[in-house]
């Protein structure tokens, strides 16, 4: 086991766009591993009371929501703020938090740019400023989300992909910063959950065929990656593993 916070009482975790989708997951498996969930949402608070709920129903008094927009300096002070509140503490935390959709080059507007980076780069770095001294004192990790896109570009999808190859670039600096007191690693999902707008069935075909495995994977897939870098990889830091079926191999 690693050192988060191990013989100082129940790990507490705050995962990131923990309403739905591979959020969600990562929060019920961190969960049946033993700790304590800040969940965080944005928009959907309702799913994250949903998932607070299921939480609460198997352990009581083990999961609390907090809501805020991360994408500017406000919500990453009221979300630490809310943290402090709840628990007072932080052994693990999972950016998780992202926001895609397409920006084709020469159709792009600075609000999409802005609005990209803000959330899937700028928000995970403040964040950690922010809870820096109480993943200190935990002697805590940090694992997150990134994406195989953040190595191959996805066509139609650069500012996504440049805010995810700069979430490379974040934890590797940040295990690099931040070692030997917190741990730092990343997670990039492949073809585990379809966009809302989900591509044909021509499309999706076309991206399993290009997987090692051949088919899709499931969100917790990516729930007992971060586990396993969050709790039980105690001289892992600074790296990023793909789970994505091998598509890496031929993207």
């Amino acid at each position: 086991m690693s050192s988060s916070g191990q013989g100082r009482g129940k790990r507490v975790a705050l995962v990131t766009g923990a309403g739905a989708r591979i959020g969600a997951a990562i929060a019920a498996e961190l969960h049946g591993r033993g700790c304590d969930l800040l969940l965080h949402c944005n928009a959907n608070r309702k799913g994250a009371e949903a998932q607070a709920a299921r939480l609460n129903a198997a352990r009581p008094d083990s999961a609390v929501v907090a809501q805020a927009d991360l994408s500017g300096q406000p919500g990453v002070d009221s979300l630490a703020d809310q943290l402090r509140a709840a628990y007072g503490r932080l052994d693990v935390l999972v950016n998780n938090a992202s926001r895609f959709y397409p920006t084709p080059v020469g159709a792009t507007l600075a609000w999409q740019w802005e609005d990209l980076l803000n959330s899937n780069l700028r928000g995970p770095w403040f964040l950690v400023q922010a809870l820096l001294g109480e993943l200190r004192a935990a002697g805590g990790s940090i694992v997150n989300i990134v994406d195989v896109h953040a190595e191959r570009p996805m066509s139609g999808h650069a500012i996504y992909c440049i805010s995810k190859a700069g979430l490379v670039m974040l934890t590797k600096c940040l295990a690099r910063e931040l070692g030997p007191a917190v741990r730092v690693n990343g997670v990039a999902p492949g073809a585990i959950l379809w966009p809302e707008a989900e591509p044909s069935a021509a499309a999706k075909q076309s991206i399993l065929g290009r997987t090692a495995l051949g088919r899709p994977g499931d969100p917790a897939d990516i729930a007992s990656a971060v586990a396993y870098l969050a709790l039980d990889a105690p001289y892992v830091t600074g790296q990023i593993l793909a789970v994505d079926g091998g598509r890496l191999l031929n993207i």
